[in-house]
């Protein structure tokens, strides 16, 4: 979706359209889990759809287009990732249900599960390399797709905090990289185009 559609999208859902709330969801839900699950959120489609809910509850208050809608839902992702952090520390650590009682029937062979886990284990891995800020930073610039002046207003920050971050975090990254590029014979590849 195109930022004139997204404008338009956001317009209408302001005007109470269901359909342009479809959109909305369609076009930005991706993003927002994305960035949940490189944060390390196991349940991140519930913590997209909290996001949704709360950013839609706004949207007869909310003035402005896609670009500034886009820039409420990251902030409000990471308010709940923040909540979601400080919660681990007060639970410890926890089993989802899914995992205890799994249909060996309904998942793939072993050798299917692991090969869908190895490019996402490598996105772990690479981001575990990372501060929680610079993680914080690089995902919400390029699954966000926000610009350096909404990061630095989703996460309070000021522009050059962000942009300090995003440095380090890039350049913190392409050593891990240049040191193991290709673990388990998966090739990685760092999309620097926000750099």
């Amino acid at each position: 979706m195109d930022s004139v559609a997204l404008d338009e999208a956001v317009a209408a859902a302001r005007g109470g359209d269901p359909e342009a709330f479809g959109q909305l969801w369609q076009e930005l839900s991706p993003g927002v889990a994305a960035y949940f699950r490189a944060q390390g959120v196991p349940d991140h489609e519930d913590l997209t759809s909290e996001v949704f809910l709360a950013a839609f509850r706004q949207m007869r208050r909310f003035t402005g287009g896609g670009s500034a809608f886009r820039a409420l839902l990251f902030s409000i992702a990471h308010r709940r990732h923040v909540d979601w952090v400080r919660r681990q520390v007060r639970r410890g650590p926890s089993v989802p249900l899914d995992e205890l009682t799994e249909d060996p029937c309904t998942t793939g062979s072993a050798e299917e599960v692991a090969l869908a886990g190895l490019g996402e284990e490598r996105v772990v891995a690479l981001l575990a390399a990372l501060t929680a800020d610079q993680r914080a930073v690089l995902a919400l610039r390029v699954l966000g797709e926000l610009s350096l002046e909404e990061t630095a207003q989703a996460l309070g920050r000021d522009v050059g905090s962000v942009k300090s971050l995003q440095h380090r975090g890039l350049a913190r990254l392409r050593r891990k990289l240049s040191t193991d590029p290709y673990p388990h014979g998966v090739p990685g590849r760092l999309n620097t185009r926000h750099a």
